[in-house]
């Protein structure tokens, strides 16, 4: 489980980029990259960091079901992910 604070931290950084998004995308339409510069550094979606909705993981982040490996794992186990079986040949 990941800290408490680096989940909170990265909650406000999505909604400091989506409070910025169309902001930033008329100055990139603009070319104005000084004014790109002056908003705040978490506006930038690379700020963002994929993580585990579940247990807020941040390393090895499967994005189409939006959980870690581990998890990913232990749903499709139980049975859990509709369409996902353990592979056995």
């Amino acid at each position: 489980m990941a800290k408490k604070s680096w989940i909170a931290r990265n909650e406000k950084r999505k909604l400091t980029v989506d409070k910025y998004a169309e902001r930033r995308q008329a100055l990139k339409e603009a070319g104005d990259y000084e004014g790109l510069q002056k908003l705040p550094r978490n506006a930038s979606p690379t700020r963002v960091r994929n993580r585990c909705s579940l247990t807020g993981r941040g390393r090895g982040y499967v994005g189409q079901y939006g959980v870690s490996r581990i998890k990913f794992r232990e749903l499709a186990s139980q049975g859990k992910i509709p369409g996902i079986r353990k592979a056995s040949w």
